[in-house]
């Protein structure tokens, strides 16, 4: 189900700004180049990360689902000069093109790539986060929260990615795991007592979580 007119999303990118920069570069070329391209954030949707970023101006950022690293770099422009962020990516394969598009920008020394199972790495990362991005597998998006919540800044920002599926969780009979996992996790979200969140209709859906 397509949930935004081509001619509306078309019409958004023209009139959003660009990065005249290795980011362009990254997001072509991973369109261009690698079979799962439909799991990079479109373009709007990294200036929006950017734009989140730059305004919050987290110092330590986690990203789980790292994918060629286009969403990480956007991420990247907004942390602080002594600010990290740690990224999570459980295929060698994108994990070796991220490290490599990683090492060309200005914010290398800042960016930690984690290879492995999320659920594994987060445990022992002891940080508390001012910015999260959720962007992996759907089945265990329950989890990363839960993983994550306790760890959250008061003022911080949970961000997470694809959570209208394509428009499969409008259904009233829902098909697949994968949208049956992202309405779980939406209505887990919606009845935990300790946050509040709010949908934006970007791409292919992006909640927005804060603790209350």
């Amino acid at each position: 189900m397509d949930l935004i007119n081509d001619l509306v999303e078309k019409y958004i990118e023209q009139w959003s700004s660009k990065d005249n920069d290795d980011l362009w570069v990254i997001h072509e070329q991973t369109l261009r180049n690698h079979p799962k391209n439909h799991m990079q954030s479109s373009w709007v949707q990294g200036k929006l990360l950017s734009f989140l970023s730059q305004l919050s101006k987290p110092k330590y950022i986690l990203e789980i689902g790292t994918f060629t690293g286009f969403s990480a770099l956007c991420l990247a422009k907004g942390l602080q000069e002594d600010g990290v962020l740690h990224t999570i990516e459980i295929r060698e394969q994108d994990a070796k093109i991220a490290q490599a598009n990683f090492s060309i920008s200005k914010n290398k020394n800042q960016i930690l790539l984690h290879l492995g199972n999320a659920v594994e790495i987060i445990p022992t990362l002891k940080v508390q986060w001012d910015l999260v991005f959720i962007d992996a597998d759907k089945t265990g998006y329950i989890d990363y929260y839960e993983l994550v919540l306790p760890s959250l800044h008061p003022n911080g920002l949970i961000i997470a990615d694809n959570v209208l599926f394509h428009g499969d969780v409008l259904q009233e009979n829902i098909k697949g795991k994968n949208a049956k996992a992202i309405h779980a996790f939406n209505e887990h979200v919606s009845k935990d007592a300790r946050s509040e969140q709010i949908i934006l209709s970007v791409r292919d859906g992006l909640m927005l979580i804060k603790k209350k």
